[in-house]
């Protein structure tokens, strides 16, 4: 799955130079001769499945015949559902024909070097609905062949070859290219594919020496290194005491129908839950993450060991549904079911995997049949899809051409919503043939008006994605409302608007001072945008005790001088820096990973190390556009203005549609006393994002600067009438209208300053001075 802001600490220029040559292509037939299979190798403390079946014989058949077991399996004739009988498939710009040579399963299509090449299948990935295949390639890695099999029923449209992305034209040096590192097996599926995984990443070298001790999802992956446990259990200790595995369920209690109880909703009685350490234990492969620690070992909470995805625009819709490839945690931690205590193995029977029950019987266990599985609740006719509680609760999308995968947050349909946010809406996914306010039209009927009534955070959530004036407020009641899960109030926080308004920093305090750690995470990072003067307020989640927190506190904190930070929290800035250090330090075979740990030693003071670190980036990938304009602005900030200049030059001839690359160069242009030459690549940078106000603006200074001043205005006029409360244009317009006399147009966008934010010093002062300036009316006689 993809991850973001990678780091590594990077070592002296001269050893990024060395991995660049180590990196220089070789020749085809080197190049896929296979090597051996990297071995198997026991990590410390791990037994294997095949040890826990001696005690757990029913857990064992039951994950035996699962999609765990057989997640990853080396390609035989018994694991390999594909067919290799000679069969060609077109897609992507591209052919293949599969073959089989004896045990050998061979795909002819796209090589490394762009000419058709014969690629031996090492292993199988995945089972249903689909499988994909593997490369080993002589420097350790697997890639992950773009050519999947379709292994749902013919009847369904399946057992057929094809291309996973048939849209794209992919060549090799595009990082989505089978043999680029977004197709990484070791980096981006290994953990989650595989059991006590050892990624073994040479950064020297470039090299992999990937090991596990199974190939496949074990016991061990949910459970834990089992030596421990094996110990306990032959040396015949007590049952009561500590037996060394996770333990992940409540073997007391139950969910119970309260006698009585008009809500025919059941309640758990029996013990308090494990529900943390299930969910944990589940979240760090079905959700979107990155890794905050190298091989993380399972039984570790999720905090401590990975950072999840908010629900970010792409992601996920406005009103938290699924959108991007997510997978299941950051839906269900937003459900009604999971604050209740729910987990996971309440629906699905974990070591086999399915559901426990069929269709709404599953539901059953805790909504009582005759009190929602009736037309008078869903509206549909008994028997008929519409009458599936999955139906209208967890709509679907679908993945990977084939997948279709159900939404977890369990949530209400909301027609009326879905309209005013774009959403998707459940109703209409089926009615196809009708509208979103047809659909609300039939709930109001059905349930009262009421529902409409009913303050929604996803108005919000899109209020706040556009930027929209006054979306402060709604985001910040959000975040202070301590009955919305945490994702959903740290989604809220992480889209308050810089620099804060008055409600924007009580909302953020409040954040801070929040029990659940993925908010204060998320208050943390809103730090940055404030003056380095002002986050002081970091220094006091330094020893947190989650690892997540500490290292946004640590991040908060990295423009802060040492002499600022007080002395007795410095020790708990040295740990809580190496730890954020060393989380960004598990990608150090990505690009990322380079310019995040360059961005932070920049912070610091550490010109060199930066420089070193963003060598080491492009030496990973020298077209790589972030890397390019990152230390094209770096090399500027420096001082270097025609270093900067050739740097950006670069980015815009490798992306000439990219306009970070073109604002980039623009400003190290205007730095380098070049303003005229910087105009063309500012307008172009404005036409390429319209959507981003910053451009625009900074295009309106720059001619004013050249004594440009109506085509300046006219330029902000551009800007605010696509955006209307981007403060830089607002406070520009005023000024610029102020100095050639247009007082009535400098008050009327003072004005609108001052409505976004009524307590603007800076508004408030403006219009004062306006008024002064105003002719005053001659006196009576």
């Amino acid at each position: 799955m993809p991850h973001d802001r990678l780091i590594r600490r990077p070592p002296a220029l001269r050893a990024a130079a060395a991995l660049a040559a180590t990196l220089l292509p070789v020749g085809l037939a080197a190049l896929l001769a296979v090597p051996p299979a990297a071995r198997e190798a026991r990590r410390e403390g791990f037994v294997g499945s095949a040890t826990c079946a001696g005690c757990h014989a029913a857990e064992h058949a039951a994950w035996s015949a699962s999609d765990h077991a057989r997640a990853m399996q080396p390609a035989t004739s018994a694991t390999v559902l594909g067919a290799f009988d000679g069969a060609t498939a077109e897609g992507g710009g591209e052919s293949a024909t599969f073959r089989r040579e004896g045990e050998r399963f061979v795909i002819l299509t796209d090589g490394p070097d762009g000419r058709p090449a014969d690629l031996e299948v090492s292993e199988t990935f995945g089972l249903d609905p689909l499988q994909q295949y593997l490369v080993r390639m002589p420097d350790g890695r697997r890639q992950v062949l773009p050519w999947a099999w379709d292994s749902r029923p013919r009847e369904a449209g399946g057992q057929r070859w094809y291309h996973l992305m048939p849209d794209e034209r992919l060549r090799a040096g595009d990082p989505l290219h089978w043999t680029g590192r977004d197709q990484n097996w070791n980096f981006m599926c290994a953990s989650c594919h595989s059991t006590g995984l050892v990624r073994g990443f040479d950064r020297a070298t470039g090299r992999y020496d990937t090991t596990w001790s199974e190939i496949a999802v074990g016991c061990e992956s949910c459970h834990g290194p089992g030596a421990a446990h094996l110990a306990w259990a032959q040396a015949g200790a007590p049952a009561d005491r500590p037996n060394g595995i996770a333990a992940l369920r409540n073997r007391e209690g139950g969910w119970r129908f309260a006698e009585g109880d008009t809500r025919g909703i059941a309640r758990w009685e029996g013990p308090p839950r494990r529900a943390a350490a299930q969910l944990d234990a589940c979240a760090s492969c079905h959700s979107r993450a990155r890794p905050l620690v190298a091989d993380p070992l399972p039984g570790s909470r999720f905090l401590d060991t990975h950072a999840p995805v908010l629900l970010d625009a792409g992601l996920y819709h406005a009103d938290g549904q699924i959108q991007g490839e997510v997978f299941e945690w950051g839906s269900f931690v937003q459900s009604r079911m999971a604050r209740a205590g729910v987990v996971c193995g309440d629906c699905h029977e974990p070591h086999g995997g399915r559901l426990r029950a069929e269709g709404n019987a599953v539901c059953a266990q805790c909504h009582l049949p005759a009190r929602f599985d009736t037309a008078a609740h869903h509206r549909h006719e008994a028997g008929s899809p519409g009458a599936q509680c999955a139906s209208c609760h967890m709509p679907q999308a679908t993945y990977m051409g084939v997948d279709r995968r159900h939404d977890h947050a369990f949530r209400v349909p909301r027609p009326d919503i879905a309209a005013a946010t774009g959403a998707p809406d459940a109703c209409t996914s089926c009615h196809a043939d009708r509208r979103p306010d047809w659909a609300a039209a039939r709930i109001a009927d059905w349930f009262g008006p009421a529902r409409r009534e009913d303050p929604h955070p996803a108005l919000a959530i899109a209020a706040g994605r556009r930027g929209e004036r006054g979306a402060d407020a709604g985001l910040a009641a959000i975040v202070t409302d301590r009955d919305q899960p945490a994702i959903l109030r740290a989604t809220a926080v992480s889209l308050l608007p810089m620099p804060p308004s008055q409600v924007t920093a009580g909302a953020i305090g409040a954040a801070l001072l929040d029990a659940e750690p993925l908010v204060r995470a998320a208050a943390l990072r809103a730090l940055d945008g404030l003056d380095p003067r002002n986050r002081l307020h970091a220094a006091r989640f330094l020893a947190d005790d989650t690892r997540l927190v500490r290292i946004e506190a640590a991040r908060a904190l990295a423009p802060v001088p040492l002499a600022g930070i007080p002395e007795a929290q410095r020790p708990a800035f040295a740990r809580a820096w190496q730890e954020l250090i060393e989380s960004e330090g598990v990608a150090a075979e990505r690009p990322e990973a380079h310019v995040n740990i360059a961005g932070l030693l920049a912070a610091r003071g550490d010109a060199a190390g930066a420089e070193a670190a963003y060598a080491e980036a492009l030496a990973r990938d020298p077209a790589w556009l972030p890397a390019l304009v990152n230390l094209g602005d770096f090399q500027a900030r420096s001082g270097r203005a025609t270093e900067a200049v050739a740097t950006l030059a670069r980015a815009v001839a490798l992306h000439p549609d990219a306009a970070d690359a073109q604002f980039g160069l623009a400003l190290a242009l205007v730095r380098a006393g070049r303003t005229p030459e910087a105009l063309a690549p500012l307008a172009r940078a404005a036409s390429l994002r319209p959507e981003e106000p910053r451009y625009g603006y900074v295009r309106a200074i720059a001619l004013n600067d050249l004594g440009r001043r109506p085509e300046a205005i006219a330029a902000l006029r551009e800007v605010l009438a696509r955006t209307p409360a981007h403060r830089d244009s607002l406070l520009a317009l005023a000024t610029l209208e102020r100095d050639r006399g247009n007082l009535a147009e400098a008050e009327r966008a003072a004005q609108a300053l001052l409505a976004a934010d009524p307590a603007d010093r800076q508004a408030q002062a403006l219009i004062a001075q306006l008024r002064a300036m105003r002719p005053r009316p001659p006196a009576a006689r």
